[in-house]
This record gives structure tokens, C-alpha cells and sequence, in this order.
């Protein structure tokens, strides 16, 4: 029997999600809505995507209605060609249900944003080094099943093999929702294939993951804060990058924050990314400093060492990843170091909602 024990407009939020359209459908008549075209287009933005979570919402209640439909005529004739309608339609409601909870797991104000992802190897030498570089790839290869693109806008290689660090974006809706659960350490077990004994090393790199922030969130920089340099590029040899002085540094002096960018050719073009890098990197650091006002800041920066890794990769003596935060595990390694993360993503996501509501129902007490 086909039953529902809870309301679908309490658990989605409906009723919410209906007066923020009504109040947005005010805002656009207001004579002023489109002096501000940055402005206007985050804001129809925003309004396309709770349209689009309401029609989802009406489209699982229809589909609930026809199922219990189905149910009575079943009920009544037997008949298998309904069994197998209604079969054929519960699978599409688990469907519709699964993307609600997704929306309902990604509704933080940047979570629809592009991500700045930066890996940097721990301690280690060449084993961690080679590690960071199959993260890298790990998370090339996630962005390109989500129809992402990833843009390396800095690169250090290794000293015989892999990267010291590499800082890129991924481009695409939701992006930064997915990978801020990524941030923290990663700490990889496996033979290694750089020594000629064979033996079982451990290493470790760390993520860091910011939302690549755009004018309508307001950072303010003082120029003379910044320290600028002008670098070579490090492109391969033969390439044209390497003949000019294209690359920037980029220093933010009060808090010590670094970025680089050596993606294009221009060196103006660099400096424009290296800012709205930067940009994000301290609006990132705002958030995180009223969250810790707050004391409910997530501890995802640790040392790159023992003890403090959210997740682990083991490929010898067996194979298993786990997250040490959500108790989230698998035993095909190899799919995941080929981008098959959304199982942990989901994980981490799920157990950020149900603490932040604990959190209010503590509030509330």
C-alpha cells in the first residue's frame, strides 16, 4: 500500500519557496529592477532555480496522486498491466524524491557557484607530490562526468614527478556545493611505485575549496595592501608562454594570502584572475570567521600529517576508501580515483543538514 506519512510541502519547504516568488515577482515590477544589470541577472538567476524546485515539487505530488490512483485499480482488477505502470511510475517518483533532497542538501547561498580548488602535497617529497597529482586527476575526471570545466590556473611541478600544488577552477552550477566536501586532508596507503623495495608508504596531500565569488558579493581590497609580482611563466618548452613575463603573484599582506595565475598569455588577463581568486580566498575567510563566532565552524584545516585526514585511500594490503566524518566506505578504490565521489559527497551533505538541524532544535530548546 502506497502510504505518505509526512507532507511533502513541510519537508520541501513549500510554502517558503512560494513567498519568495511572490516577493521576487514585487521586486521585478519596481521601476529601478534593471538599472542594476549585475543585479538583475543573479536575481532572475535565483528566481529560474526555485521556479524550477517548485515544478519538481508539483511534478511529485501529481506522480503521487496517479500512483495511489493506480493502487485502487490494481486493487480492484488485478490487472498486471497497472502492476507494472505503477512499478514503472514509483521508480520515477524515487527519482523526482532524490532530486528535492539534492535541493534541499545544496541551499547555501554559494552552493550554486563555481569552485576554486587548490591541492597542495604534504610532507613526503616525491610519494606526496605524486599523490596530489592523482587528485588532481581524480577531480578532473569527477568535473568532466558533471559536464563541468576545470580551468588550471597554476601549476608547481614536482620535483621528479606529480605537483607541489596546483590551484584551478571548476566551472558549472552547484559546483561549489559538491566539492566543499572535499576540504581537509587526504591521506593515501599503497606499495610505492618509487621504491625499489616495495614497500608500503602513506601520504598525504590537502584540498582547499572556496566559491568563486562575482561582484554582487561585496570584498573590499585596499591596493596598497597588495603586493604584486611578474614572473615567468612555466610552460613547456617551445611554447610561446615561455616568452614573455606573463605570470602573477599576487599577495594580500594583512592576511597573508597568496595566488597565482600563469593561465593565459596576457599578463593583464592573469592579474583579473588572480583577483577574483583572491576575492573569493578572503571572502571565504569573512565567512569563516563568523562561523567561528558562532562555534559551529567545521574543522577542515588541519596539519597534512597523521590523525587529521577526512578521508583515507587504501590500496594495500586491500582496497577501501573511507570519510572518516560521515563513516561513508567503499571497497572499489579504483572507481573513486576515477572520479566516482558522489557517494561521499551525498554522505558529507546529509550529515551537515541534520546537524545544522540539531543545531536549531537545540536553539529552539
Amino acid at each position: 500500500m502506497i502510504t505518505k506519512s509526512f507532507s511533502f510541502e513541510t519537508l520541501f519547504d513549500v510554502a517558503r519557496k512560494k513567498a519568495q516568488l511572490a516577493e521576487y515577482a514585487d521586486q521585478e515590477q519596481q521601476p529601478d529592477f534593471w538599472s542594476d544589470a549585475t543585479r538583475a541577472r543573479t536575481f532572475l538567476q535565483h528566481k529560474a532555480r526555485l521556479q524550477s524546485a517548485l515544478d519538481d515539487f508539483l511534478a511529485l505530488e501529481a506522480g503521487y496522486d496517479d500512483a495511489c490512483a493506480l493502487e485502487e485499480l490494481w486493487n480492484e482488477s488485478h490487472d498486471m498491466s497497472l502492476a507494472q505502470e505503477l512499478e514503472a511510475l514509483l521508480v520515477s517518483l524515487r527519482g523526482c524524491v532524490e532530486k528535492l533532497e539534492l535541493g534541499q542538501l545544496l541551499s547555501d547561498a554559494l552552493d550554486v557557484r563555481h569552485a576554486i580548488v587548490t591541492i597542495n602535497a604534504g610532507a613526503g617529497g616525491t610519494e606526496s607530490q605524486d599523490w596530489a597529482m592523482m587528485l588532481l586527476r581524480m577531480y578532473q575526471r569527477w568535473a568532466a562526468d558533471k559536464g563541468y570545466r576545470v580551468s588550471v590556473l597554476d601549476i608547481q611541478a614536482g620535483d621528479e614527478a606529480g605537483i607541489k600544488s596546483v590551484t584551478m577552477t571548476v566551472a558549472g552550477d552547484w559546483a561549489y556545493g559538491y566539492l566543499k566536501s572535499e576540504a581537509g586532508v587526504h591521506r593515501l596507503v599503497r606499495i610505492s611505485p618509487f621504491d625499489s623495495n616495495a614497500r608500503r608508504h602513506t601520504s598525504f596531500s590537502s584540498v582547499y575549496v572556496s566559491a568563486e565569488i562575482e561582484d554582487d558579493f561585496e570584498v573590499v581590497i585596499i591596493p596598497t595592501d597588495l603586493r604584486i609580482d611578474v614572473y615567468r611563466s612555466g610552460g613547456k618548452g617551445g611554447q610561446g608562454v615561455n616568452t614573455t613575463d606573463s605570470a602573477v603573484r599576487i599577495t594580500h599582506m594583512p592576511s597573508g594570502i597568496v595566488v597565482c595565475c600563469q593561465q593565459e598569455r596576457s599578463q593583464i588577463k592573469n592579474k583579473d584572475i588572480a583577483m577574483k581568486v583572491l576575492r573569493s580566498r578572503l571572502y571565504d575567510r569573512h565567512l569563516e570567521e563568523e562561523k567561528q563566532k558562532q562555534a559551529i565552524l567545521e574543522d577542515t584545516k588541519k596539519d597534512i600529517a597523521w590523525g587529521s585526514q577526512i578521508r583515507s585511500y587504501v590500496l594495500h594490503p586491500y582496497k577501501m576508501v573511507k570519510d572518516h566524518r560521515t563513516g561513508a566506505v567503499t571497497g572499489t578504490a579504483e572507481k573513486v580515483l576515477d572520479g566516482d565521489l558522489d557517494m561521499f559527497m551525498h554522505a558529507f551533505l546529509r550529515c551537515r543538514l541534520i546537524g545544522q538541524w540539531a543545531r536549531s532544535t537545540d536553539e529552539l530548546d
